[in-house]
């Protein structure tokens, strides 16, 4: 009897140590499996995961009203008093629209930074940030022709974007763009990420509805509508432009790997100014009517391009006049912009101020020549 429970003690003994070692081996397989996820998952973390983490609370979605006004396409035939005594009077009419884009919060007070087509002819503007919050936003000063809207939320203490260099940016660099594409933003309160390169800097596109595009970066990052008016971060979390347009082509509709954004340095000017004097000051006359060249007036004239503008009048007491240009002068250039043709010298103009000293580098009688011109008011 004694033998026997011996042997059963002897034997509860070892069950217990195996069992011991048994969960001893299981906690240490267990912690060898919680390290080796550990490290896959950091293994996944890469210098894009953590800006897009990191700028994700700086962005917003933005949902605008707009009232618009229509010309009644029938109005003309019931300008008639025939039509007038059954129909009344028809004409002009308004209509509310709604639209949405995005934005990037530049400041812990509030400050956002959009499209002047996303927002500028808002009537009322709704903000809405990452933590679900919406705001009423204050339209601080806009300007149509370089796209550029300020707008200003009451709230403190808000995550906000890290301005970059567009001078330095890098043909071939990786770039994010975040945003608000085709109003994905309100589904999660996130917003969409996609992921590129610099294709080309320094491009001169052709006006849309009186909005100039120069010196924009383009990319291939997918930019869609709703996109507009989102930042286009480098890789470590710099914003470097603001998302603005894409290029579409024989009907397609959406992004086709050509996107193009606002240089962040231009952004930078045009919201300084607006937050000081609420407007750009343009109020400069220039004084000359050009044209475009083409390889006819570039043969007559033997000249060895067909890039450039020639002037076909000055005016009297003008800057142009002032500067000493002359009727015949082809211009080349203006300050560091090269001019290919009449849109382009339309174009850079605007991103001049009024009172600002320019150089013009004219062609006249095939030799070279710099003039300077100084932007009077009219």
């Amino acid at each position: 009897m004694r033998l026997k429970s011996f042997f059963i003690l002897l034997l509860t003994f070892v069950t217990l140590s195996v069992i011991k070692v048994s969960a001893q081996n299981d906690d240490s397989l267990y912690q060898e499996k919680a390290k080796i996820n550990n490290e896959l998952y950091n293994s996944r973390k890469n210098i894009i995961t953590e800006t897009v983490k990191n700028a994700s609370p700086a962005i917003v979605g933005i949902n605008v009203t707009e009232i618009r006004q229509y010309q009644d396409p029938f109005s003309s035939m019931f300008n008639d008093p025939f039509f007038r005594q059954f129909f009344g009077e028809r004409g002009n009419y308004k209509q509310q629209v709604k639209e949405l884009g995005s934005g990037y919060i530049i400041s812990s007070d509030g400050y956002i930074v959009t499209n002047d087509h996303v927002a500028g002819n808002a009537s009322e503007i709704t903000v809405t940030t990452t933590d679900g919050k919406q705001y009423k936003a204050k339209l601080i000063g806009t300007d149509a022709a370089s796209d550029i809207c300020l707008l200003k939320v009451e709230a403190k203490n808000l995550p906000h974007v890290v301005f970059g260099n567009s001078d330095d940016v890098m043909i071939g660099e990786w770039v994010i763009a975040l945003g608000n594409p085709f109003g994905l933003f309100e589904l999660n309160d996130k917003p969409t990420v996609t992921v590129g390169v610099i294709s080309a800097t320094g491009m001169n596109l052709e006006p849309i509805n009186n909005r100039y595009y120069t010196n924009m970066l383009q990319t291939d990052a997918a930019i869609n509508g709703g996109n507009s008016g989102g930042p286009l971060l480098n890789s470590i979390g710099e914003v470097i432009g603001m998302n603005t347009l894409i290029y579409t082509a024989g009907g397609v509709q959406g992004n086709i790997g050509l996107g193009f954004a606002i240089p962040i340095n231009k952004v930078k000017r045009i919201i300084r100014e607006l937050k000081d004097h609420g407007k750009i000051d343009r109020d400069f006359n220039i004084g000359m009517r050009v044209q475009t060249l083409d390889d006819d007036i570039a043969k007559y004239y033997k000249l060895s391009t067909s890039k450039g503008v020639m002037i076909n009048q000055i005016i009297d007491k003008t800057p142009a006049d002032k500067a000493g240009l002359k009727s015949g002068d082809i211009i080349l250039k203006i300050d560091d912009y090269n001019i290919t043709n009449e849109q382009t010298l339309i174009s850079i103009f605007q991103e001049f101020r009024t009172g600002q000293v320019v150089k013009i580098k004219v062609l006249r009688d095939n030799k070279e020549l710099t003039l300077k011109m100084k932007l009077e008011k009219e």
